[in-house]
């Protein structure tokens, strides 16, 4: 398997074992299909809505991942992520199964709504969430504030000359979220400067237009600059 840098570094990230790995909006599976490769989780669930790709998925994982009779390692659910109901598969020793619920590949406020629909659909649950935005981070970092998310870890990568944070939060998280982010940066990395340059940069066009919320925006990437100097 071709796997991108992308999905390379979300793969890092993931640093324990959890009962239940969602990938969400897996496309072709390729990070999911590394997960089971790693033995990740105790099982891998693979989620998107396109029928075809999942059609396909499917007969690809029962060629190089055949289940044990006993022990179902690996999953296709061809659903909307807002459906998705984590406690109908959730076979585990233990009476709360771990979870996590990976969202990458789609834009922030698609992030955002998935993620309410999961919590507001477990609030119980055992779940943490690794999430890609493509963009509207500073967005998505808002909303998970007010969804009582805390910071487990978070990085900056470039890929193909696009820039991505990666985030991973969750209830009961180390570190709150700083809306233009924490641990990410390091300001010795030219793509650090290089990122930071080009949220002022779009920021300061966007307030321009006079909208107060984008000035505030603006105002916090430019405080984070007077680090460098």
């Amino acid at each position: 398997m071709k796997i991108g840098y992308r999905l390379q570094q979300l793969d890092k990230m993931i640093i324990r074992q959890y009962d239940h790995i969602w990938d969400c909006c897996c496309d072709h599976g390729l990070l999911g299909m590394l997960l089971l490769k790693r033995n990740a989780a105790t099982k891998v669930h693979f989620v998107d809505v396109v029928e075809p790709l999942m059609f396909e998925l499917e007969r690809k994982l029962e060629r190089f991942f055949p289940h044990d009779p006993v022990n179902r390692r690996w999953q296709v659910h061809c659903k909307d992520i807002r459906q998705l109901d984590l406690s109908e598969t959730a076979e585990s020793s233990h009476n709360s199964p771990s979870h996590l619920v990976i969202i990458a590949g789609v834009g922030g406020d698609k992030v955002i709504e998935f993620v309410d629909a999961i919590l507001s659909r477990h609030p119980n649950k055992n779940i943490e969430f690794l999430l890609c935005p493509v963009h509207h981070n500073y967005k998505v970092r808002e909303a998970l504030t007010l969804f009582d998310m805390k910071l487990n870890y978070e990085k900056l990568i470039r890929e193909n000359n696009r820039f991505y944070e990666l985030l991973h939060v969750s209830e009961n998280g180390k570190y709150p979220i700083s809306l233009v982010g924490s641990l990410m940066w390091d300001f010795s990395r030219s793509d650090d400067r290089d990122y930071l340059e080009k949220n002022i940069h779009h920021f300061a066009h966007k307030a321009k237009q006079g909208d107060v919320n984008y000035e505030k925006i603006l105002l916090a990437y430019q405080q984070l600059s007077k680090e460098i100097s």
